[in-house]
Order: structure tokens, then sequence, then C-alpha cells
């Protein structure tokens, strides 16, 4: 935790020489947190001649493993904070009742407005959700370092500045060939200008960043070996994903897997440290799932909730992948207008749900990190 404000600017390291803040311990913090944007890219670099070949699509077997298996399974995996965890029920009942049907309602609003607007804000909440993650990995692995507002003010500039120049470039220099979700749901404007200043201010930051954690490392003789790993990771996933790489598989990729697989490693963590063995009642669901051999459960659980989503997304929508949903292929396709701006919140609502309720349920108080 946090100790106060330190007299200058060296004093932000951390309170031990040799500690380093894990969240659960090195292998997997290194595995399953920090490792991820680094394997995505390296896989792209060791084989470009096969993300060169899908520029603007994906195919199925990499569409199942990262769409279906980590990008919509680490939504579900935030029924585990919430819905199936007895305090959280216990202690945040309205709040977990009131947000998804206040957010199918603003759902059915805007796509009764317009669908592109619904899946415009759909995108924007997301990018939303996508770069606070990062910034709160950040402060987690900050938490052992006595800080200075003026270092803290660094971090937290160069992470979002990690995250938030590429989505600048993505607005300022055109459509490329993949988007968030649909075509269209990003605004695209002219400014080149803009893209060089802020360019020019996330090298200043990242100077700055360096700087200050290169004294901080010469006078304690320590680095914070997770915090540096998720700085670079973020930020080399983030501008290849976006500005580097002009291609839908190697932008999922990097995406996906450096954002889905940290996020359920983390609630994976929070339930290990909390039920296993903990509090919760003998024949709960929570002490299976965070026993030992509980992970394929927890898996297990999250996948076939996301295949259904999908399956229905793919039944009733899209019709864009029949041979992995062929149990949802007799569904009719929904045409109507008013049925679709009903529908269509609906089953966006898990995401919906996601994304704002992550905004209550990772606070420091709250989770003990």
């Amino acid at each position: 935790m946090e100790t106060g404000q330190p007299a200058n600017l060296y004093d932000q390291c951390p309170e031990s020489r040799y500690a380093q803040p894990w969240i659960y311990a090195a292998w997997l913090d290194g595995l399953f947190i920090l490792l991820p944007p680094f394997a995505a890219l390296t896989c792209i670099l060791l084989f470009p001649q096969v993300f060169s070949q899908y520029q603007r699509e994906i195919p199925t077997v990499w569409w199942v493993f990262l769409i279906l298996l980590v990008d919509v399974s680490h939504v579900y995996a935030t029924i585990y904070r919430t819905y199936l965890d007895p305090r959280a029920w216990k202690e945040q009942r309205t709040l977990l009742l009131l947000v998804p049907l206040l957010a199918w309602a603003g759902g059915v609003v805007l796509y009764t407005i317009g669908s592109d607007l619904f899946w415009r804000m759909l995108a924007y909440l997301a990018v939303f959700h996508f770069v606070r993650q990062q910034y709160g990995f950040l402060r987690i692995y900050s938490r052992k370092e006595q800080q200075t507002r003026l270092g803290r003010l660094i971090d937290t500039l160069t992470i979002y500045l990690a995250t938030i120049y590429p989505i600048i470039c993505w607005h300022f220099t055109g459509p490329r060939n993949f988007n968030w979700f649909v075509d269209g749901d990003f605004i695209y404007l002219r400014g080149q200008g803009i893209v060089m200043a802020a360019g020019i201010l996330y090298a200043l930051v990242v100077l700055a960043y360096m700087l200050k954690e290169g004294m901080c490392a010469v006078k304690e003789r320590s680095i914070n070996i997770p915090k540096q790993l998720l700085v670079a990771g973020t930020a080399l996933s983030w501008y290849f994903g976006i500005v580097y790489f002009n291609g839908d598989l190697a932008f999922t990729l990097l995406n996906v897997v450096s954002h889905g697989i940290p996020y359920m490693a983390l609630v994976w963590i929070y339930g290990r440290k909390r039920y296993y063995p903990g509090p919760a009642p003998q024949k709960h669901l929570l002490r299976n799932v965070f026993s030992n051999y509980g992970i394929v459960l927890f898996i297990g659980i999250v996948a076939l909730l996301a295949y259904i989503e999908e399956g229905l997304w793919d039944g009733l929508v899209w019709r864009e992948h029949g041979s992995v949903f062929t149990w949802f292929s007799s569904l009719p396709v929904m045409t109507d207008t008013s049925l679709m701006s009903m529908l269509v919140p609906l089953l966006a609502l898990p995401q919906l749900t996601h994304y704002i309720l992550d905004g209550f349920i990772w606070k420091r108080k709250a989770t003990g990190f």
C-alpha cells in the first residue's frame, strides 16, 4: 500500500530492495499477465507470412481461439467476481441488478436512434475499458512504491499515452484494415499535426519515465520488474497492433491476448486468495472453481457461456460461422427493426455489464491487492 508522499523523486522505489510486487507469484504473473503481449508479438514476427494473408479477415480457427475462447470468455469471467461471489452479491446486490437493467435500456434507446450510434458508443466504451485495465495493473504493480506526485503523474501519463497515442493515430490517419466491432464504429478525422504533436508528447513522457526509473534503479540497486514489463508490453502491443501492422489478424491477436488473458488471470488470483481456502460455504461453486484443479471448471463455464452467446449472435444476426454454431443454424435471422433494437442490446449486454461493473469491482480497497 502507499505510505505517503516521499521527499524527492528518488524515493519512489520499492520499499524492499529485493522484493517484487507480484500479485500472486512470479510464475503466474509472468505467464498470464505480463507475457501475453510479448508472446503475441513474437508469434507475428516469427510467422509474418501467416498474418500477411489475413489483412481483412480472421480464419475460423483463429476466430474460435481469439474471439470465442479469450475475448468473449474473459467477459464472462466477471461473474466469478460479481454474480457468483456471495460476498459481492451481499454487499453490491443493488448495483449488480441495476447495471444490466439500465445498460440494456440505454442500449435499446441508442439502437433505436441508430445502429451506428449504438456500435460507436459500445466501441468507445470498450476502448476506455481496455485503457483503464492497463492503468489498473500499473497501480497494482506500483503499490509498494513510495511515490511523489510527480513520479505518479509520469507513470500515469506513460501508461495512458502508450494506449491513447495509437488510438489517436487510428482516428487521424483514416480507416485501417480492421475495426473494433463493426465498420465505421470509430470517427475518422484529419489532423496530421495532432498525430505529430501527440507523438512528440509521448516521446517526451517516455524519456521522463526512463530517467525516473533509471534514477530509482541506481539509488536502490533494484528494479520493479513486473511494472517495467507491464509498461513495455502495453506500449509494444498497442503500437504494433494498431499503428505498425495494418492487419485484422495481427490487431486481434495483440489486442485480445494482451487484454483477455491477464484479466482472467486477475479474476482467478482474486478468487484463489479469497475463496480457497476462504470464507465461501464449503459446497459453494467458487471453492471448486478456485481449487488446485479448478482451472478446468473456471475456463469451462465461461467458455460454455461464450459459446451460447456467440451462437445466438451467429444464428440470429451475423450468420458468419455456421460451421462452429451448427446447433444455432435453425434460428431465424432477425430483420425487423423493432426486434433488432431490443435483441442486439440484449446480446451485447454481457459486454456492457462487464465494462460498467469493472469500474466498481476492482477498487484497491475492495480487492486487497
